[in-house]
């Protein structure tokens, strides 16, 4: 059983910038695929980013440019760097790690 922690989220202004973290309890960690998805309230789960064990990344469309994610194999954690956040960046964050979720960092941001 692998455990996935998020954390980082919070209430911001928009433009503003803030980090996620997600945390793995796994000793596979560097041999596999992470990911970033959101849910914003009354939408569907949406893609943010992924990176690859190599440490290649992708991103989905809305935050091309403005998230940055990164990972620390010897630390087995995730980041989420997010600048110029916008209102419809506001959502629940979750990290996944195979078919393993986190519960997921909640956040706001105001306009």
């Amino acid at each position: 059983q692998v455990q996935l922690e998020e954390s980082g989220g919070g209430l911001v202004q928009a433009g503003g910038s803030l980090r996620l973290t997600c945390t793995a309890s796994t000793l596979s960690f560097s041999s596999y695929h992470l990911g970033w998805f959101r849910q914003a309230p009354g939408k569907e789960e949406e893609f943010v980013a992924a990176i690859r064990w190599t440490g290649h990344s992708t991103y989905g469309d809305a935050v091309k440019g403005r998230f940055t994610v990164s990972r620390d194999n010897t630390k087995n954690t995730m980041y989420l760097q997010m600048n110029d956040l916008r209102s419809e960046d506001t959502g629940v964050y979750y990290c996944k790690y195979l078919h393993y979720w986190g519960r997921g960092t909640k956040v706001t941001v105001t306009s």
